[in-house]
């Protein structure tokens, strides 16, 4: 049996074209991908994010549980400050990427949909000292409010100064008169915020910020349109770009891989025997020179040497142009590199460009 969010009928009622995706039935547009990416791009749009996994870490030793299992240093975290992460797997492979939030009695870990179960078992299984583990998908909805206009279309409803919450910080505060968790993150490259609050006022909050948003044109946004906006911005999908087989090294994620960190993580022994020999390949972000459309796992040559593959692909909405992700081997990663990708049959020229690809975006 496939899940819903409690957003459901509300996407049913706004035309949504639903797909199965990460064990949830959800809309993968509504206008159109295109329509859809350039109101993110312009105004503002509304993400049914609810898909994604929330667990709660609680307890006296749940900052070093934390530190232990993902790559990024819990405790440099300031109370209501977020990082992005990775957990990762002993020989240095990627269990999934996430975001960490230190909230004042507990971390709340927001993981991948497809990879919510995994991801709980994994850290259950890894579990020690003073912890609980409490994994609260069901019943916390999660929204994304992204766009140039997001600030202002929130700003309507809500009960603080949103312009005081800085760049990955989050605070509590009502919003519709709910009480909520908001954070000043997204996965869009453009001002937003994303609200975490109980799943019995998922309804009138939506209708809230639509309301709220009316003047800026607000609409729904689907799975396609997240997609093609986050490839814009070269952030990382698990299963396309990262994923047990590739390391957060190879994937540019260094910054968030901590190898100094005091009693390192998971996997920080290998990853630190990788860094000393150097990376043999590199997830680079690349742009079609005709065209071509790139696809995920199609194949990428120098001349008749094959170097690598992409592992995320589309035209681009806001470029006009063919773009991707791609790991090919070190010594062709440089940007300004040019390549061959191999689209059924005819090789299509292409050429390593400096990320991200959208320059334009109100956050970067």
């Amino acid at each position: 049996m496939l899940k819903r969010t409690p957003f459901f009928e509300k996407h049913l009622a706004n035309k949504g074209k639903i797909v199965e995706f990460a064990g949830y039935e959800m809309p993968v547009q509504f206008q159109g991908i295109i329509a859809e990416h350039t109101r993110v791009r312009t105004t503002v749009g509304v993400f049914d994010v609810s898909h994604m996994g929330r667990v709660e870490i609680h307890g006296n030793d749940r900052y070093s549980f934390v530190n232990r299992v993902t790559t990024n240093d819990v405790k440099a975290l300031a109370p209501f400050q977020a990082q992005y992460s990775v957990f990762c797997y002993p020989n240095g492979g990627v269990v999934d990427d996430l975001v960490v939030y230190n909230l004042p009695d507990y971390l709340l870990l927001v993981v991948n949909g497809a990879n919510n179960e995994k991801d709980t078992n994994w850290l259950l299984e890894n579990k020690s000292g003073d912890v609980k583990i409490e994994n609260k998908t069901m019943e916390i909805a999660q929204l994304a409010i992204q766009g140039p206009k997001a600030e202002i279309v929130l700003q309507k409803i809500t009960d603080i100064n949103l312009s005081e919450i800085k760049f990955y910080w989050a605070t509590k505060a009502k919003v519709a008169n709910v009480n909520m968790l908001i954070s000043r993150t997204g996965y869009t490259g453009e001002d937003g915020f994303e609200i975490y609050f109980d799943t019995k006022y998922a309804l009138s909050v939506w209708d809230a910020i639509f309301s709220a948003g009316k003047e800026f044109e607000i609409t729904p946004i689907g799975l396609g349109a997240r997609d093609t906006l986050r490839l814009e911005m070269k952030y990382c999908l698990y299963g396309n770009d990262i994923d047990k087989t590739t390391n957060p090294l190879e994937a540019g994620l260094g910054f968030v891989t901590k190898l100094d960190k005091p009693n390192g993580f998971i996997g920080s022994e290998v990853l630190k025997q990788i860094k000393a020999t150097g990376i043999s390949r590199k997830l680079i972000g690349f742009e079609t020179m005709d065209k071509a459309i790139p696809r995920p796992h199609y194949e990428i040559y120098k001349d008749s040497q094959k170097i690598g593959f992409v592992t995320s692909g589309t035209s681009s909405p806001s470029l006009k142009k063919g773009i991707g992700l791609a790991y090919v081997k070190t010594e062709f990663s440089n940007v300004g590199s040019e390549f061959q990708i191999d689209i059924r049959g005819k090789k299509s020229k292409a050429i390593v460009v400096k990320m991200p690809f959208y320059k334009q975006g109100t956050r970067k």
